[in-house]
């Protein structure tokens, strides 16, 4: 289903991402905890700073964590930005998922998906903008993270078609444009305006979604 974000912000190509494995997920919940607040506060500081300005040094502070603390977890700026992107990933899904669970059809699953992810998108402003940048970090990641979901929405898509609940097409190409369709919209409507009310905007853009273009002829 729906996923990310567009190239919000624009810029000089940031360090090159350390190639070499990640540190290995905590084993207690105390690191587990540890590791989280660690991710929360690069979140907050990343998102709202930008990769450029965050500093590890910024992350702890916010995290309340000694500046060591933060190897024990991460190798790098880097590392924590890759794990943001995976995180963005895992929780839109499942958040998508959930929104989608019980819809009778295709369509009807497109109208809520697109609902949520724009709740989504308004409701984690910092991890949207998070994953924009990091196509200037590591855009091996920035690309997989929209792969990853243009290829399990591809799938919906075709199950959708061959149950006769949408039309047949192309649905890779189908996936790539309803993405970003629902990119330019949650970064115009969710992330830049949080005034406008979400079902106004997830209605008009279903209609378009359901109905095209294509002018309506009398009958």
């Amino acid at each position: 289903m729906r996923h990310g974000t567009q190239q919000t912000f624009a810029g000089p190509a940031m360090s090159q991402p350390d190639p070499s494995p990640t540190l290995p997920a905590p084993k207690t919940k105390r690191g587990q905890r540890t590791r989280e607040r660690i991710l929360d506060a690069a979140e907050k500081e990343i998102g709202g700073r930008g990769f450029a300005e965050a500093s590890i040094s910024t992350i702890t502070t916010e995290a309340k964590v000694a500046q060591g603390t933060f190897y024990v977890y991460f190798r790098t700026k880097e590392d924590v930005m890759r794990e943001l992107v995976l995180r963005m990933g895992r929780r839109l899904r499942r958040h998508l998922t959930l929104s989608i669970v019980d819809a009778p059809d295709r369509l009807e699953a497109e109208r809520r998906g697109l609902r949520a992810f724009l709740e989504f998108v308004r409701a984690n402003p910092n991890l949207y903008r998070v994953v924009a940048e990091a196509q200037f970090v590591d855009p091996d990641v920035y690309r997989r993270y929209y792969e990853d979901f243009a290829k399990s929405y591809g799938t919906a898509l075709r199950t959708g078609a061959r149950r006769g609940e949408i039309s047949k097409g192309d649905a890779e190409i189908r996936a790539w444009a309803l993405m970003g369709l629902s990119d330019m919209i949650g970064m115009r409507y969710a992330l830049w305006d949080s005034k406008l009310k979400l079902d106004q905007v997830s209605d008009a853009a279903f209609e378009f979604i359901a109905k095209g273009l294509e002018p309506r002829r009398r009958g």
